[in-house]
């Protein structure tokens, strides 16, 4: 029977893994392997199963766990290994040979190994010593403190037996052999100084000065941009020894060589076999037209970076009015350009769940790029460097959808000077202006030509041709935006015999119309929804008091005297509204707020979907 920390916590008997549980069973075992043979009081293991405030019932819980878990060992002969988990008041300890404890076996390989005095001996104990794990330590236990402390630790010992490694190979005078160690550790802890003295060291004696050299300036310039620090001392003695010393010998070229630092490392190095560019984008989008000026700016913000920095823009608009189908468009027309990949990220900070996560979407663009799972770090901050790090010298595009807030962008901005990013999003991220100088590119709705013509692209020419007057209504009933549009344009695909001035007399019926622009699960009225649910209660109310006014046009004045507010505060909340793209800022102090959005914040949700009875029309 064998016990496993370093990776997932599992237990195995012979060739069959026991089945432990939910993760507070897995937690309590893990708890009292981490100290074996050593009683663990119940009040420890509660503190370590809750973060915040136990249950009543959390004592009954622990006993109900620790009862199965003495089951399970049992039902698999824990007996015949002298493994016994025996209760001592209210506390437990777990009697094992702590040789069966694969943390154990680690810590007892590293202790034996002498990489300066018995090198050869230390490679091979220290490489059966790393072949003990499987992934991040405690795997599967619940999040929290504790853990989170144990873990580190236990990487902090892996860490330490991957530099021992290293060591002894250099002493072999397998120089190659230790940068090929110590490389892809770096690249994965950019900011942890004593694997890149390390490596710097290791490339240095393998005859690779520059790139000692290189890796030194790259990690004080994320010093700089992540900590705010100067290297420290080991790092920054380990580059003036490389100064100091005479040109590096000449060492003949090896397959296990690590490259330069800016460029991505081999496939038996990084875990990257078989790596193929990332091709996440969606397809492009269907029947797109017009959006020249944009698809323009957005080159333009590519060929106007200033040298060294990676080019940011910032697409932005109301909801329905095509800020993906630009970004993916102009993606796809260059992509040619990004022999790299395309990566894609629906950042869900206006859709019906929660928005994504910076870690999850780093994990996934991580994996995308042929980073090893077991390789990503579990942290942002980390794994955002680790991202930078692989990517700092790839052609790459990379298209964040739909995003909330500049916060929730900058762990996944790129910053290689050779990738492009492209951010959709209903607010201005003014944000990412300032810090990051995103190019802002707005996307407005589309003119009455403009709209006809999709119209026409979505029903056909001839259609559209026969009713240029009722099309052109069409347009305006829609705002021209294209999602209404193309919603529409659906109704009236699934009624061929219909006339367009038929759907524009049922639209002219303000009760129904945001409800006909409506299709299965794409709309203008759930598009508005999820914007306005972004909003604070008084901004909130303070649309609905817009929207309940005789004039769509307000300035601040009016609109305080309308909600009975401050004009101060209302002047605040109008420019929230505005950055939001909820109503529109035509003049200084001059608000807009168009016929859709003044609909849904008057009216609400809308009813079904069936078109009212409409008289034929010819």
């Amino acid at each position: 029977m064998e016990f496993s920390l370093l990776g997932p916590v599992v237990v195995t008997s012979g060739s069959e893994e026991l089945a432990l549980g939910p993760a507070k069973r897995r937690s309590v075992l893990a708890m009292m392997l981490l100290q074996p043979n050593i009683t663990v009081s119940v009040e420890q293991l509660i503190s370590c199963l809750w973060e915040d405030e136990p249950p009543a019932h959390a004592r009954t819980v622990v006993q109900g766990h620790v009862s199965r878990l003495r089951a399970t060992l049992a039902e698999a002969g824990a007996d015949d290994h002298g493994i016994e988990l025996a209760t001592h008041g209210s506390a437990y300890l777990l009697r094992l040979p702590e040789e069966l404890i694969d943390a154990h076996r680690f810590s007892e390989l590293l202790t034996l190994a002498r990489p300066v005095a018995a090198p050869q001996d230390a490679v091979y104990l220290l490489r059966e010593a790393l072949s003990l794990w499987r992934g991040p330590a405690l795997t599967g236990t619940v999040a929290g403190p504790h853990f989170a402390a144990a873990s580190h630790a236990l990487e902090e010992r892996r860490l330490t037996a991957l530099e021992a490694l290293a060591t002894a190979h250099g002493t072999l005078g397998e120089h190659d052999k230790a940068a090929g160690v110590l490389y892809s550790e770096a690249a994965s802890n950019p900011l942890r100084e004593g694997l890149v003295a390390a490596l710097m060291q290791a490339l240095y004696r393998a005859g690779r000065q520059s790139d000692a050299i290189s890796w030194f300036h790259r990690t004080r310039q994320l010093l700089g941009e992540e900590l705010g620090v100067d290297p420290g001392e080991r790092l920054t003695r380990a580059y003036e020894e490389i100064l100091a010393a005479a040109p590096a010998p000449y060492a003949p070229p090896h397959r296990d060589t690590p490259p330069h630092p800016d460029t991505p490392p081999p496939a038996d190095e990084a875990g990257q076999a078989g790596y193929t560019a990332p091709r996440l984008l969606p397809r492009p989008p269907a029947r797109f037209l017009g959006r020249e000026a944009q698809l323009a700016e957005l080159t333009g913000c590519v060929t106007a970076a200033a040298s060294g920095e990676s080019p940011l823009a910032v697409v932005t608009g109301p909801a329905g009015v095509g800020k993906t189908a630009c970004a993916v468009q102009w993606a796809h027309q260059h992509a040619d350009a990004y022999p790299d990949g395309q990566l894609f990220a629906d950042l869900g900070g206006f859709g019906e769940g929660d928005e994504a996560r910076p870690a999850d979407v780093l994990r996934e663009f991580l994996l995308a790029l042929g980073t090893p799972a077991a390789r990503i770090p579990p942290s942002v901050e980390a794994a955002s460097a680790l991202y930078r790090t692989i990517v700092a010298r790839r052609r790459l595009q990379v298209v964040l959808d739909n995003a909330r807030g500049s916060a929730q962008v900058r762990p996944l901005l790129p910053g290689g000077p050779h990738c492009v990013t492209l951010v959709t999003s209903r607010s201005r991220l003014d944000g990412l202006v300032a810090t990051d100088c995103a190019r802002p590119v707005p996307v407005q709705v589309l003119g009455a030509d403009e709209g006809v013509a999709l119209l026409g692209a979505m029903l056909g020419p001839e259609r559209v041709a026969d009713e240029p007057s009722a099309a052109r209504e069409l347009v305006g009933l829609c705002d021209g935006l294209p999602l209404a549009l193309r919603a529409a344009a659906a109704q009236l695909t699934a009624r061929p015999r219909w006339r367009l001035a038929r759907l524009a007399a049922a639209l002219r019926d303000e009760r129904r119309r945001l409800a006909l622009l409506s299709a299965e699960d794409t709309g203008i009225a759930a598009a508005l929804r999820m914007s306005v649910a972004r909003l604070s209660a008084d901004d909130a109310r303070l649309l609905s008091t817009l929207a309940t006014g005789l004039d769509r046009r307000v300035d601040s004045s009016t609109a305080a005297a309308l909600a009975g507010s401050d004009p101060d505060r209302t002047r605040d909340g109008l420019d929230r509204l505005a950055e939001m793209h909820l109503v529109y800022e035509e003049a200084t102090d001059r608000y807009v707020i168009s016929e859709l959005v003044q609909l849904f914040a008057r009216d609400g949700e809308p009813g079904g979907t069936d078109p009212p009875p409409a008289p034929s029309e010819r």
